[in-house]
């Protein structure tokens, strides 16, 4: 049975490591793995982490033990799933307006391709020919996800073929002799209306009939993620009856069964992922009691990317009288995690958590206001260990040129 991770297994590891520190759970992955493929065991489905959630590679590795398989937006991606231990058919690359280059390495390492622009699929057509086969991302024009920062399949989304552009698609097809071996389209994230996904299957149907060598169909992820105590996530078992149900029909009239792919990123993630900081100082002023805290959107950027909310607890004082506050960081812009929020009484010195924060925390941090990036730590079997040391103030230097005067020679 499942058990998430505690206060005070939290506050050991604030302890231990030192703060602002990103603590990931082990088994709360596994858990959202052997969901989804429970859910979804009527019918062949393959689950391909979206890596750019959170691409430390113990956290590859692990989702390589479960069973999963990697999706990739970038050729570094790529690299960091073979050296994790997938193999390259474990591996899709999904690019976007990336370098040529890009795609041609992945060639060479032999991955799974996926291709989303027309100019793209006639130079690779008239490149490989018949001898690398590829999947082809359509952009089903369909509007979903929690913020249109994460909608990727609207008609003005830089995402994908346009479904009008089918019959360009074929030409280049035919001319070229690709062999299209999968079609894929990814709607956007935070999606809660499941017959969005069911939309978004039977627009590939229709397109599905058009290719006869299909292995399989894609239809990206967006699973719903709960942020705050109300909050639904998908429901994930009725989709994959839904899902099993709609392909097995489509597959009678197909002639042959393929399978469906899905790319959860966030969904297998975000809820085993803790931001842990310490509160610097209690500020008071005439109209609001501030938080100020270690950490800024140097370390978790979506509260002000993405307005997204993040439920923050006091795990150094849980049980302390409840009051209102509005929790900062340390950098100088206005950096607000949360206004006017409800927590526990907090001290100065006191631990904080903020949860949901495996999906796109340390992924999207930075060194701005040459802060250091905190230590990530995950936890396994009740046991904490070190995935990354914390930014030291040589890092802050790595890969500048330094005058010679602070090389120890003459002044420029």
């Amino acid at each position: 049975m499942f058990q998430p991770l505690t206060n005070e297994q939290l506050v050991a590891v604030a302890n231990d490591f030192g703060t602002p520190v990103y603590v990931y759970h082990a088994e709360q992955i596994a858990e959202r793995y052997n969901k989804l493929t429970d859910a979804f065991k009527g019918h062949p489905t393959k689950f391909f982490y979206a890596c750019k959630a959170l691409t430390n590679i113990n956290i590859l590795k692990y989702i390589k033990q479960l069973g999963g398989l990697l999706d990739c937006v970038s050729i570094n991606e790529v690299k960091l799933g073979l050296l994790a231990g997938f193999a390259p058919d474990q591996i899709l690359f999904t690019p976007n307006c990336v370098d040529f280059k890009e795609i041609t390495d992945c060639v060479d390492l032999g991955v799974r391709i996926n291709i989303d622009n027309i100019s793209v699929l006639e130079r690779f057509g008239n490149q490989y020919g018949s001898s690398y086969p590829v999947c082809i991302r359509i952009n089903p024009h369909i509007v979903a996800g929690g913020n249109y920062k994460i909608s990727t399949g609207h008609i003005d989304s830089k995402f994908g073929i346009s479904i009008h552009q089918l019959r360009h698609i074929e030409r280049i097809v035919k001319t070229t002799g690709l062999h299209v071996k999968g079609l894929h389209m990814h709607t956007g994230s935070e999606i809660k209306d499941i017959d969005v996904f069911i939309q978004g299957l039977d627009i590939m149907f229709g397109i599905a009939e058009h290719f006869n060598e299909l292995e399989f169909i894609d239809l990206g992820s967006g699973f719903k993620v709960p942020y705050k105590d109300d909050e639904k996530e998908t429901d994930v078992y009725l989709l994959g009856k839904r899902v099993a149900e709609a392909a097995q029909q489509f597959e009678k009239d197909y002639g042959k069964t393929f399978e469906i792919w899905f790319e959860p990123g966030k969904y297998l993630v975000s809820e085993c992922g803790f931001l842990v900081v310490k509160a610097n100082v209690i500020k008071h002023t005439t109209a609001t009691v501030f938080v100020g805290v270690n950490s800024g959107f140097n370390h978790l950027i979506r509260p002000m990317f993405y307005d997204s909310y993040h439920r923050i607890s006091n795990i150094s004082n849980p049980q302390g009288a409840q009051r209102i506050y509005t929790v900062v960081g340390n950098i100088c812009e206005t950096d607000t995690f949360a206004w006017d929020r409800v927590l526990n009484e907090v001290r100065e010195g006191d631990f904080l958590a903020f949860h949901n924060a495996g999906a796109y925390g340390f992924e999207m941090s930075s060194n701005f206001n040459s802060r250091l990036k905190p230590a990530e730590v995950m936890i396994e079997k009740g046991q904490a260990r070190l995935i990354r040391k914390a930014d030291v103030f040589e890092d802050l230097l790595r890969g500048q040129t330094l005058p010679a005067s602070l090389k120890g020679g003459e002044a420029e």
